[in-house]
């Protein structure tokens, strides 16, 4: 399909956008010279379309409701492509931000709905070359901008734990699927917190990785200085095999440096936290408004529990912990409105892979479907938007230059302490808004719980979260946060928590 010219009309509006002062000859001049730039267009399509993939045939269904009481599974399927590998005989579910070539992809929104991806992401193709089975794409919440589990357009994802609340989001429908034993290993994706929270609320293993460990090539992207992708599990050894399956680069994805290979998450994992230095994050604990105290109290315990096997433990102050909410705040405002909502999901001046049909078939269905996008994604948008054209983008530029003392003021902590350690979130499982809920509901239970994991996603810092109890019969998460790349030294700490606790409990029920 050959590029449309523009009209003298088409060029005279863009001037007067730009301010440019062009008299009908000036435009006719213009116009002319366009004529080889756009010849350019047509060329690069022809070259793309040559090698575009056509999608594989893999099979697919729609999960009836009885199969789907938490409304966790978008669609379910059964793919493996060898029967040997580190992840041979696992069940995973893949959130439905990360693209599976033949199956159907929704983001959570009405926006996406329809799309069907030509190509594997690159996580998924190393989960089946390792053996795994992908038995289904999980939902996740409206472009995944979101951590209640309210906001996806095929309705609520329940908690295991108790259907009335949230499963936390935005990977909802991965946590609840592990939790209840649906499935045995997903994927999910974190920018404010979305592998961390779900795992909070449901009780689950959710790591975080450092980013740019795990290429988040073939994932929906929402800012890329933020997107993560990792691994929901019930156990954290299955949470370092995973993360061992998916990490290192890809050649597609700029995030990482090429220079550094992938750890190994296995060989010091059972060694155990005798005279490893636990870093207590004050700030993190009784945070005015929102701390709940057997939130605090569980997760005391849990370092209790740590030091009695041998971990050196002494509290930290990180002040800039609290001011790292406002710094997400804005880069997850200006810098979403400029490459997910107006940029279509990729933005430009990005050396990575890109999708140019799901940008495509992205953004005729956000102009077809804008009223059904979650009341969280338009407050998002209207603000960023209002900004953006009122300030020039200095907002995010002053963000993104604070970002680098929010990092160093972590690494200051971490020079002192092998892991800091911080409830995951302040708070257990709200209860899920109900169909006459109001505006103001819905956007409160999407964003009251991020105040500790999102300033880790501004960072890059490896965070993990594990079950460290209950409170009020619901599950409680311990954030374990280690230095760039040591993602390992996270998970030996919370192996050792699970092996002192003799392992984590599962719903009732599950």
């Amino acid at each position: 399909m050959a590029i449309t010219p523009p009209t003298a009309t088409d060029l005279a509006t863009i001037a007067e956008q730009y301010g440019f002062h062009l008299t009908p000859r000036d435009v006719e001049s213009f116009l002319a010279l366009m004529t080889g730039a756009l010849a350019s267009y047509d060329a690069v399509e022809r070259l793309y379309e040559a090698r575009r993939p056509d999608p594989p045939s893999r099979p697919y269904r729609r999960p009836a409701d009885a199969d789907n009481e938490l409304g966790a599974w978008y669609v379910t399927t059964e793919i493996t492509t060898r029967a040997d590998g580190p992840l041979a005989g696992r069940r995973v579910a893949v959130k439905d931000n990360i693209e599976v070539a033949g199956v159907p992809m929704m983001n959570g929104s009405a926006a996406v709905e329809g799309y069907i991806p030509r190509r594997d992401a690159t996580v998924v193709t190393r989960l089946l070359d390792a053996g795994a089975t992908i038995t289904g794409k999980a939902v996740c919440e409206d472009l995944c901008f979101s951590g209640g589990s309210h906001t996806s357009w095929t309705g609520p994802v329940r908690n295991p734990w108790d259907r009335s609340r949230s499963a936390g989001g935005s990977s909802s429908g991965s946590a609840a699927l592990v939790a209840a034993g649906d499935a045995d290993l997903a994927l999910g994706g974190d920018q404010g917190g979305s592998v961390r929270i779900p795992s909070a609320f449901c009780g689950t293993v959710g790591h975080k990785p450092t980013h740019g460990l795990v290429p988040y090539t073939g994932a929906f992207p929402i800012e890329n200085t933020l997107d993560h992708l990792g691994p929901i599990t019930r156990t954290v050894r299955d949470a370092a095999v995973l993360l061992g399956v998916l990490a290192g680069p890809d050649g597609l994805d700029p995030r990482r440096p090429s220079m550094l290979t992938p750890g190994d998450y296995l060989t010091k994992l059972d060694a155990g936290v005798d005279g490893i230095r636990i870093g207590v994050v004050e700030e993190g604990f009784a945070i005015p408004g929102l701390s709940q105290p057997g939130v605090d109290e569980a997760v005391r315990a849990a370092i209790a529990t740590l030091k009695s096997a041998g971990a050196l433990v002494h509290t930290v102050s990180v002040p800039w912990h609290r001011d790292g909410m406002h710094v997400w705040t804005v880069i997850a405002t200006d810098g979403v409105v400029g490459q997910m909502i107006d940029g279509n999901g990729y933005g430009m001046n990005w050396p990575g892979l890109y999708d140019p049909e799901l940008m495509v078939h992205y953004a005729q269905g956000r102009r077809v479907h804008a009223d059904a996008l979650s009341e969280t994604v338009k407050m998002t948008t209207l603000c960023g938007r209002y900004v953006i054209d009122r300030y020039h983008g200095q907002y995010y530029a002053m963000a993104r230059n604070l970002a680098f003392e929010l990092t160093a003021a972590y690494d200051a902590a971490l020079a002192h302490a092998d892991v800091l350690v911080l409830p995951t979130l302040p708070i257990v499982a709200s209860v899920l808004p109900g169909a006459g809920a109001s505006r103001e509901e819905r956007v409160a239970r999407s964003l009251e719980m991020i105040a500790n994991t999102a300033p880790f996603d501004v960072s890059g810092h490896p965070a993990i979260s594990v079950p460290a109890g209950l409170a009020g019969d619901l599950p409680v998460g311990m954030m374990i946060v280690g230095r760039r790349f040591a993602d390992g030294t996270c998970l030996r700490v919370a192996q050792a928590y699970e092996t002192a606790v003799g392992g984590f409990p599962t719903p009732p029920g599950y």
